[in-house]
């Protein structure tokens, strides 16, 4: 059995990048709310355990606390930030509010050596580090030893070597605690002792042996959007169960351009699989008429898929199964314990199961998976690079690069910019430095004068961001040149746009989608 580091979430909002430094390490790591932390230890068996930072302050009344357990089971624990001031509270140590906050860069000073620091930080120097708190660890547990300090924080690191606890004050999972990376992967393979033998390779092994498991002789139906996530799914399943899997490709009228002819070729023809192409645009842009609140868009999208899969499981004689691409974070932001707005973000995913009605149950083979993994996973599986790192497509297609109503005039003028603000940017050698790039069609127009002729026509946005796996993601800083070729072709090429703007926005840690 692959090893496994459990990382317990006090709602921290780089809880994420914890799992993702852990398993960039080759161990395998999932996340798990505190308050459902003691459910999950014993059927989880963890080989090691990390605490992760949150907003609290632990000497207030009914704050987080990890179970009692996590300190008896003889595995190593890391605590980072509030964490570490939790392990420090249960285990007879002491928190207080500080006079002076840590937020941002900070450089501790390393006082003790520590198989946490081997390797890369040496007794005596300071290292830059990324604080987040307000309060401070006032005194620490018997059998502590503090093996760093900070200005502002005496208790920065600490260790009892005997029972393999440790805390950090600071956050190695972000990139501006240099050499962070390292003391993760210290922590679960020197002090944990994993093996770090997970890869994309034994997880594909795994998930097709889990897969025939759950279907059994049973039927599954896919729907494959033709993005990234679906395709991976749909070939993996394929491999698993053959002609027991039947896809369903939705052409809803709000895909990018020749979309549907690439989805449909490579699928039916390269693959062979059992594919089913519905033509639906009308269907789609007739309920979509007259609404502009992007959440019922969303309700709506996701009813009619959900009528068109019923009616075409009909046609093939029933299913047993649904298989969509739900991936990690959707899993993780599904089930925060902090009551946050995540139900609403995830609208389009069906991570809370499906109607009744329907009488299907999932299949969710990527919902271990992190983006990048997903591609990872699709390399492995053979699919075609121009698919494994085609720019992810937010939400339900077209209908949220709309903003206001959606019409098929509107889709089809944004289709069109599209594709030549995608052509500059393969022109230019961008395609594989930007994580994601994309227009959108403004809900308002503006009088220009085109020639000698006035315009009133619409204003279209372009947006690229940097990102590893989509969960913090900064704009892309293109060169001026570069921004006014795009803008004038498709000005002069893209009739009923007079307008290009370029989107700066970047996305914080915590969010979810782009949209």
């Amino acid at each position: 059995m692959t090893d496994r580091i459990l990382i317990i979430d006090f709602g921290s909002q780089v809880t994420q990048l914890i799992a993702r430094r852990v398993r960039e390490s080759g161990v395998y790591s999932e996340i798990v709310p505190f308050n459902k932390a003691a459910e999950v230890l014993e059927e989880f068996n963890p080989k090691g355990i990390i605490l992760s930072g949150g907003p609290n302050s632990v000497y207030d009344i009914e704050t987080p606390r990890a179970p009692e357990a996590v300190f008896e089971m003889g595995v190593p624990v890391l605590g980072i930030c509030y964490g570490e001031q939790t392990m420090c509270e249960q285990l007879g140590g002491k928190v207080e509010p500080s006079d002076e906050r840590e937020f941002g860069r900070a450089f501790i000073n390393v006082k003790k050596d520590s198989p946490l620091f081997d390797g890369f930080w040496e007794v005596g120097n300071d290292y830059q580090v990324w604080m987040s708190h307000g309060d401070k660890v006032d005194s620490i547990p018997d059998g502590f030893d503090v093996i760093a300090t900070s200005g502002n924080a005496p208790y920065a690191a600490i260790a009892n070597e005997e029972k393999q606890f440790y805390g950090v004050q600071f956050h190695p999972e972000v990139v501006h605690t240099l050499d962070g990376a390292k003391l993760l992967e210290n922590f679960v393979k020197k002090i944990v002792g994993c093996k770090g033998d997970w890869t994309m390779a034994s997880f594909r092994e795994t998930e097709i042996a889990k897969i025939r498991e759950q279907v059994g002789e049973g039927r599954v139906i896919c729907g494959l959007s033709g993005g990234v996530d679906s395709s991976v799914v749909a070939v993996l399943l394929h491999e698993a169960i053959g002609d027991q899997l039947t896809c369903v490709f939705v052409d809803h009228g709000l895909m990018r351009a020749n979309e549907a002819d690439q989805v449909v070729t490579l699928f039916r023809e390269h693959y062979h699989i059992n594919l089913i192409h519905v033509d639906a645009e009308d269907m789609f842009l007739g309920k979509l008429a007259g609404v502009d609140d992007p959440e019922k868009k969303r309700k709506i999208i996701g009813g009619l898929f959900i009528d068109v899969f019923e009616e075409e499981a009909k046609k093939i004689g029933g299913a047993d199964f649904l298989a969509q691409g739900t991936l990690y974070p959707d899993v993780i932001e599904s089930v925060s314990f902090t009551g946050g707005p995540s139900v609403t973000i995830k609208s389009h995913h069906n991570v809370g199961g499906l109607p009744e009605r329907m009488n299907m149950d999932l299949v969710e083979p990527l919902r271990e998976l992190f983006k990048d993994e997903v591609r990872a996973l699709g390399r492995e599986l053979g699919l075609p690079e121009a698919f494994i790192e085609r720019h992810p497509f937010p939400g339900p297609g077209l209908a949220i690069r709309v903003p206001g109503e959606v019409t098929k005039e509107k889709c089809d003028i944004l289709r069109k910019a599209d594709v030549i603000y995608l052509d500059e940017i393969k022109k230019a050698g961008l395609y594989n430095e930007i994580w994601q790039a994309f227009t959108v069609l403004l809900p308002v127009r503006t009088v220009g004068v085109m020639g000698d002729a006035r315009t009133y026509e619409y204003v279209c946005a372009l947006r690229a961001v940097t990102s590893t796996d989509g969960m913090t993601a900064d704009y892309y800083p293109y060169e001026h040149d570069f921004l006014g070729r795009v803008s004038t072709r498709i000005i002069n090429e893209v009739r009923g746009i007079n307008r290009v703007v370029y989107d700066i926005t970047s996305k914080p840690p915590g969010t979810i989608e782009w949209e």
